[in-house]
Parts: C-alpha cells; sequence; structure tokens
C-alpha cells in the first residue's frame, strides 16, 4: 500500500500460532463469540503481535523487558507473550483502540545470518526457555532448527525461576486449549529393518523391561507382528506400547535397551537421517552387533 489510509480489521480476531510458532490471527469460535455480550469488551488472547501492544512499564521492567540475546526481528512477540501468561499477566485485544501499523515493502535493516536463520534463533530460544518438554513438538514442526545455535539462556532459565512462573502446560490448559498437543494418532509407525530382519522386542525371565534382538521379518505387508511395529512420535520417541528405545550411556558402541517412555529424558530422542536411525544426544546411529553364536545373540548398539 503506498498511501497512510487507514484500513480497519476485524474486530473478531486473536492472535494464535501453530506449534512450528508461526504467528496468525484466527477468528473467535462461536462459543467465543455467543459468550460476548458486549462488543466492547477485551479479547483475552493467547499471543500478540510484536509491533501493536502497549505494556505498564513498571511490569515491563519487573517481568525482565526484552531478551536482548534476540537478533534483529521475530519471535520476540511469542518469548514475551508465554512470558506474560506464565508469569502472572495477561494479553487483551481491546477492540475499541485504533493502531496504525505501517508495513514497508522491504526490511530497513539486514539480517547477517539470513531472516530464516535469525527466526529460529529467535524462536528456539524462547522454545527452550518457556515451553518445556513440549519444546519437541516445535523441533518436529521446525526440523530446521535442531542444531541451530541459539545461545546462551541461562539468564533467561534463572528470570523464570526468580519469578516464579508457571508451566507451558498450564498455558496449554488454560490460555490456548485450542492448540492440539500432538500424540501417537498423528506418529509415523513400522518396522525397523537391517537388511532382511527387523528390529523386536521380546520378554526375557527375569528381566522386567523387554529386550531387543534383530529377527527375520514376520506378519503380513503393511501389517507387521506386533513385537516388530515401532511407533515414531511427534516428541522424537521410538515406541512401543509404554516402552521407548534409550542407550544405557552416549559412548560409543552402547547397548541400546528399552526404558519406560519418558519425553524429559534426552537420551530417549532419535532423528531419520537418510535411511539411518540418528541418537540425537550422542550422535550416533542405530546398528547391530553380531555375536560368534549367530542372529540370536545379536546385540542393538549406537
Amino acid at each position: 500500500m503506498d498511501t497512510f489510509a487507514y484500513v480497519a480489521a476485524s474486530a473478531d480476531l486473536r492472535g494464535g500460532f501453530d506449534w512450528s510458532l508461526h504467528f496468525k490471527w484466527e477468528q473467535l469460535s462461536p462459543e467465543q463469540q455467543a459468550r460476548r455480550t458486549d462488543p466492547t469488551q477485551p479479547i483475552k488472547t493467547p499471543i500478540i503481535a510484536g509491533g501493536l501492544f502497549v505494556i505498564d512499564r513498571s511490569w515491563f521492567n519487573h517481568l525482565g523487558k526484552y531478551d536482548t540475546a534476540m537478533d534483529i526481528w521475530g519471535g520476540e512477540n511469542f518469548e514475551i507473550s508465554f512470558r506474560v501468561w506464565q508469569c502472572g499477566g495477561s494479553l487483551e485485544i481491546l477492540p475499541c483502540s485504533r493502531v496504525g501499523h505501517v508495513f514497508r515493502k522491504k526490511h530497513p535493516y539486514v539480517f547477517p545470518e539470513g531472516n530464516a536463520n535469525t527466526y529460529i534463533k529467535n524462536t528456539r530460544r524462547t522454545a527452550e526457555v518457556w515451553m518445556d518438554d513440549f519444546r519437541l513438538f516445535y523441533y518436529s514442526a521446525r526440523p530446521a532448527a535442531r542444531g541451530k545455535s541459539y545461545g546462551d539462556v541461562r539468564g533467561r532459565v534463572e528470570l523464570r525461576k526468580k519469578l516464579k512462573c508457571k508451566s507451558f502446560k498450564w498455558y496449554l490448559d488454560n490460555v490456548y486449549p485450542e492448540l492440539k498437543v500432538p500424540d501417537d494418532s498423528d506418529s509415523q509407525s513400522g518396522v525397523i529393518r537391517q537388511r532382511q530382519n527387523c528390529l523386536e522386542s521380546g520378554k526375557v525371565e527375569g528381566q522386567e523391561t523387554p529386550v531387543l534382538t534383530l529377527a527375520p521379518c514376520t506378519g503380513a505387508e503393511g501389517a507387521p507382528a506386533n513385537n516388530q511395529e515401532w511407533v515414531y512420535t511427534h516428541g522424537q520417541q521410538i515406541r512401543q506400547k509404554q516402552h521407548c528405545l534409550s542407550v544405557s550411556t552416549t559412548f560409543p558402541a552402547s547397548q541400546v535397551l528399552m526404558l519406560p517412555c519418558n519425553m524429559a529424558d534426552g537420551k530417549q530422542r532419535w532423528q531419520k537421517s537418510g535411511t539411518h536411525l540418528e541418537h540425537l544426544v550422542s550422535r550416533f546411529c542405530l546398528d547391530s552387533e553380531m555375536a560368534l553364536d549367530g542372529m540370536d545373540s545379536s546385540r542393538m548398539l549406537v
């Protein structure tokens, strides 16, 4: 737009986002609209756009201002929105307010790392400090963020502790329950194959958790045997019922184990790397060690 003509926005919008931390304006649901008996009532919003909000100066200072280790532009609205809600405040849209926001045709500043990498750095800082274990869904939705540098967040973590802020689960339950948490029904399932053999679990007398072996693939096409079917979850776990693949240590040739699934355990996180499965913490790939007495004694290692 080449003029300063005012363009009004809908009065029935609030801020929203998806797991990749992409901001969007969303319409109020019919239920939310029905509860609004007065069109001038404030609208509680899970998140704000960065260019159009006001905040009391003393409250802004108390909350820790902006995260000054973020770069240039992008993602700061997520960080301050999560921080406000989780640390005792609220965000409201006032329908009767009027804000003029001028969009330039191009950025008046440069992004030394490129605007995509800058946005990833900033949103990754947000996810690491404020989203708890739910940050894994951010990485699933934005895989390019894995391994990207995001700087030192210890000061922001300490700020969160000092302010006694609530968990991200509280935020999802009380502020933005409309954001669907991915579950295993949205995950991928199948076999883990090495040549003609498949990874399977089995019970061993005297051992509480299942053990892993390689065995000939069984079951029909597209319908593997239950003990050879694995689920790759949005939390980057490889699951079979209530147990997940983990490792005993992060050293080379560490044995792969089946342990009760725990989202907070980084040693249970894997990613697909070409035709291999890579353990995220150790950066080693899943492989087998063949014993001299044959297949029955094979062990899974990273």
